[in-house]
């Protein structure tokens, strides 16, 4: 007979601090990129005629032992019946026995992980006196942004836009109330992006969001929005004159449009993507070099990411006694 442990979205985000999850991803990082974890790139397929995806994102790791996988889909319809577009399940085994270990919401993880990357790469590439932070997009993953982002900079000024006008408003008043920093509703995303010492790409566009010319020198782009080889927030141009980071290369060769597009075009080469996040954490690559520097971090997610969050969750809701335990066998 063996028992595993059951986590709504409600326990995971008890157990999971932001400050904790930031320090935990950049440990993942490091990890991945040292070669410390077995990960293929994710399998997708498609679902119905809207182009709705289901991703299967297996890891397994020796420190911490853990081994499992996320199945997430991506169905932009959900919005109109007032469910989120991204859910996920995440299913932890025991690193020894491969038995089943817990059972986890994974949309709330994915949500807060994915925020908690950015401000690692934030941390590492951006400038020290980096202030201001513009945010494109208003969904589950701007507010997650701006709860990480503030953790590893003294943020004194967030500006927001996305296309309609009743989701700016509202991001602003959570940014406001919420989380207590001065926020505004920007015109455009070029009013938004424009002088912006950090910027956050969060959107569900196929196609650029902003200019190269909006994207002034110094700045840190931190680009989560497009993860099919067919989507791009960024232009080619702005690809072209910045320096990049990624999560993982072998990802960003088969998933990442915003580099993907601009290298068929011969706008780059792939050696301008040839550096991982992680390998700047542990010094093994150069992070910024200039305050002159354009820096873009192109986040894809990694299962790696998902594995270390709810090891991170199941061992501290053991440990209060939360969840609900249930017998598999």
């Amino acid at each position: 007979m063996g028992n595993a442990l059951l986590l709504t979205e409600r326990d995971v985000r008890a157990v999971l601090p932001m400050p904790d999850l930031i320090a935990a991803m950049e440990g993942a990082l490091a990890q991945f990129s040292a070669g410390g974890v077995r990960q293929p790139v994710r399998s997708v397929i498609e679902v119905g005629d809207d182009r709705a995806f289901f991703g299967i994102m297996p890891a397994a790791m020796s420190n911490p032992p853990a081994v499992g996988a996320k199945l997430v889909t991506v169905f932009e319809r959900n919005h109109q019946r007032n469910l989120p577009s991204h859910l996920a399940t995440v299913v932890l085994l025991d690193h020894e026995t491969g038995a089943l270990r817990a059972i986890l919401d994974g949309r709330y993880i994915t949500e807060a992980r994915t925020g908690a990357v950015s401000a690692v790469s934030v941390k590492h590439l951006s400038r020290p006196d980096a202030t201001i932070l513009a945010v494109i997009g208003s969904g589950v993953q701007a507010r997650s942004h701006v709860d990480a982002i503030r953790h590893v900079r003294n943020i004194t000024q967030v500006r927001a836009w996305s296309p309609r006008a009743d989701h700016r408003d509202a991001f602003v008043t959570h940014v406001r109330d919420t989380v207590g920093l001065s926020a505004h509703a920007a015109t455009s995303a070029a009013d938004a992006a424009r002088g912006a010492d950090i910027i956050v790409l969060a959107t569900a566009s196929r196609t650029p969001v902003i200019d190269d010319a909006d994207v002034a020198p110094g700045a840190h782009i931190a680009a989560v929005g497009a993860c099919r080889p067919d989507q791009r927030e960024m232009p080619s141009a702005l690809i072209a004159r910045a320096r990049v980071w990624v999560d993982s290369r072998a990802a960003a060769r088969q998933e990442a449009g915003d580099l993907l597009i601009p290298l068929g075009e011969g706008a780059i080469a792939e050696g301008h993507f040839s550096h991982e996040l992680g390998d700047v954490i542990a010094g093994r690559a150069p992070g910024r070099a200039d305050s002159r520097d354009v820096t873009i971090f192109k986040s894809l997610g990694l299962a790696v990411e998902d594995m270390v969050a709810a090891d991170l969750a199941v061992a501290r809701a053991q440990s209060i006694g939360l969840g609900q335990a249930f017998s598999w066998a």
